[in-house]
């Protein structure tokens, strides 16, 4: 079935998130666009997810609880997981990972952690934008293990995407899927980095802003609106 999904999005817990991107206002945000499922994708933390699913389900919308994760090399990749415990559990090893440098809200903005009824129930301490210990070849098995698959995202752009950062496409990078941004010329892409295409391909929002989220377009084609037959997607297993 067709599915129509935005599965890079952000919300105040990222502090380049604007405050209105809170779990409801997403969520309806979402619905009104014509959106079946959405992934929540905060910068190296999960910690407003649980709040995004509850929302979700109380509202008749998949959420997927989800990370954008800063690698490395400095490479951003989305990681998607089967249930908030699964990405919980993934967020708490990357946050061992991250450097020890405190948030300062009035120069980066403020990390906001919400409940499902959009009350601030507690703040990040620590920065969430900078680049995780985690090499981009060892995500996809490092997420496996929580149950979950991943992709490199918006490879279009000119910085924290595989193609910005090591000039190429590498056959030996273990992705099924690709993120590219709507606005992407793939057929210019693929010409110059013919491997890719053949990748699954992916079109996501990655809204900061609500206004920045996107009428749904081209839909993906899914066996059910679940996480599961999501992930399955991603792996290339469906």
């Amino acid at each position: 079935m067709n599915v129509f999904c935005d599965l890079h999005l952000h919300s105040c817990l990222s502090p380049c998130g604007d405050r209105d991107m809170t779990p409801n206002n997403l969520v309806r945000m979402a619905k009104l666009l014509g959106y079946d499922m959405i992934a929540l994708t905060d910068h190296n933390a999960c910690r407003n997810c649980a709040a995004a699913v509850k929302v979700g389900a109380r509202e008749g919308l998949t959420v997927v609880p989800g990370m954008e994760l800063c690698t490395a090399e400095e490479i951003h990749c989305v990681c998607l997981f089967p249930s908030v415990e699964a990405a919980e559990a993934f967020s708490d090893e990357v946050r061992a990972t991250l450097p020890p440098v405190q948030n300062r809200p009035e120069i980066f903005g403020e990390q906001l952690v919400l409940d499902d009824r959009d009350r601030v129930v507690d703040t990040e301490p620590l920065l969430l934008t900078t680049a995780s210990a985690i090499p981009l070849e060892t995500v996809p098995a490092r997420v496996a293990q929580y149950g979950g698959a991943c992709f490199p995202a918006h490879l279009d752009r000119a910085s924290y995407s595989v193609l910005s950062v090591l000039g190429m496409w590498y056959e030996e990078l273990p992705f099924a899927t690709v993120e590219f941004t709507p606005q992407a010329d793939l057929p210019a892409l693929f010409m110059q980095h013919p491997l890719l295409q053949s990748k699954r391909i992916v079109r996501s929002s990655d809204a900061h802003y609500l206004e920045n989220m996107l009428e749904p377009s081209i839909p993906l084609e899914l066996s059910a609106p679940t996480p599961d037959a999501l992930l399955r997607f991603v792996r290339g297993d469906a």
